[in-house]
């Protein structure tokens, strides 16, 4: 019989396997200082397109004070005990009808976060009977849920309406036989290539087939739209959107999520959301927190147009130099480059170490082999310097990544020497 820990050591997974040399440089590195577009790492400042901090809330005075204040007043602990239970209390049920009201939903309902949050709502939602159809580049939250469903489930290609279709009209017949329903769940913003999920199309198949649609708009709330609502407010669909989620990470500067639609369906969700039930309730430090932040993005429409100036300062001028940054439609700004994860690393290292950029990299395993995605997230926060010392940098880069500058033999081992956890498994 073989020791559970031992396949941990042998094979650290697709990403893990790079571990004793990524470890504190490539992945999990440490960005140090106040959270902004200028932080230190590894003892020098860097230009930082990592955060998503859409709106620039995260060091907001006013934000800060109003958590620090709720801090000292509540601490990290108030109220103990799931909702349910021991935790509910009338700013969590009034921050519910904030909102609803700026989403334009009938009710909303707190969760604690958003990945473990939409799970179980995708949980609560079906039954075996029931069948799923998704878009195939949603979130890994979204994947994970549709893996707790018991029945059947079918993936169509991303922003595909046609594909769409294809498995509604299979989702249609197979749920026909079983007695059951149809949920079609996508994004409202996609994360990775800043597309805005087709709403709209998806909405209209409404006429020819029955199903309801919840969308995970995580990356489109706070500033999509003309008052920030989403990316269905945006495309004019609300109405036809069933069931909203988004979480206060992205564009909020805050931790939590919530789910929003008719009264009926929340109502289920509050006695039904495991993920909820058997969790201790969302801290008030949390709550408070958020009606500040609520209050700023539907009272100051210039945090919205700030972002939108500078989203378009680093596309438009990206796309001006070459840069094939695809078909985004929101802040999320994927830049494609050819390359294999050798090339990628250099480039990366001269990145951060003789031009101080600081932002993601995506390559195989998680995209095809040759490929390379550098994926950056401009704020309201980022100045036009920074923008402008961003787009020099890329264009230095680029040439040396198309001349074959950038060779394997050179990278050097940028790992934290301190990472023992082969180790650490294996007594």
């Amino acid at each position: 019989m073989a020791d559970v820990f031992e396949k941990l050591v042998k094979d650290g997974g697709p990403i893990g396997q790079h571990m004793d040399r990524a470890h504190g440089y490539f992945a999990f590195p440490k960005l140090e200082g106040e959270l902004g577009p200028r932080m230190q790492f590894r003892g020098k400042e860097m230009i930082v397109w990592s955060l998503n901090n859409y709106l620039g809330l995260v060091n907001n005075p006013e934000v800060r004070k109003v958590d620090a204040e709720a801090a000292a007043k509540y601490g990290m602990g108030n109220p103990m005990g799931a909702r349910m239970m021991s935790g509910n209390t009338g700013m969590h049920e009034g921050l519910e009808k904030v909102i609803s009201r700026f989403v334009k939903r009938e009710d909303t309902m707190l969760l604690n976060f958003g990945y473990q949050g939409i799970m179980s709502c995708i949980d609560a939602l079906v039954n075996r009977r029931d069948v799923i159809v998704y878009d195939a580049e949603a979130h890994a939250c979204i994947v994970d849920g549709v893996r707790l469903h018991m029945g059947h489930r079918y993936a169509f290609k991303h922003n595909d309406i046609e594909d769409c279709e294809k498995q509604l009209q299979r989702a249609t017949e197979f749920a026909a036989k079983q007695g059951g329903g149809i949920l079609v769940i996508t994004e409202g913003v996609f994360g990775m290539d800043g597309e805005q999920g087709i709403l709209k199309e998806i909405v209209a198949l409404k006429k020819q087939y029955e199903f309801r649609i919840l969308i995970d708009d995580a990356h489109g709330f706070g500033y999509m739209g003309p008052t920030g609502a989403g990316a269905d407010e945006a495309q004019g669909c609300q109405e036809g959107i069933d069931l909203y989620f988004s979480t206060f990470v992205k564009s909020m500067g805050s931790i939590g999520a919530f789910i929003s639609g008719p009264k009926a369906v929340l109502k289920y969700l509050r006695y039904n959301t495991r993920s909820q039930i058997f969790a201790k309730s969302l801290p008030l430090v949390i709550v408070e927190g958020m009606l500040k932040r609520m209050e700023m993005v539907t009272t100051m429409p210039e945090l919205r147009s700030k972002l939108w100036h500078n989203v378009a300062l680093l596309q438009n001028g990206l796309r001006q130099r070459g840069f094939d940054i695809g078909n985004t439609n929101s802040p999320v700004t994927p830049i494609f480059m050819k390359g294999d994860v050798p090339e990628a690393t250099q480039m990366v290292m001269d990145l951060r170490e003789h031009y101080h950029i600081f932002c993601s990299i995506v390559v195989y395993p998680v995209i095809p082999k040759g490929d390379i995605i550098y994926r950056l997230i401009p704020t309201a926060a980022h100045s036009v310097e920074d923008i402008e010392i961003t787009l020099d940098a890329f264009e230095a880069t680029k040439k040396k990544l198309d001349a074959g500058e950038y060779k394997a033999a050179d990278i050097p081992d940028m790992a934290e020497k301190t990472l023992t956890l082969s180790h650490a498994l294996i007594p």
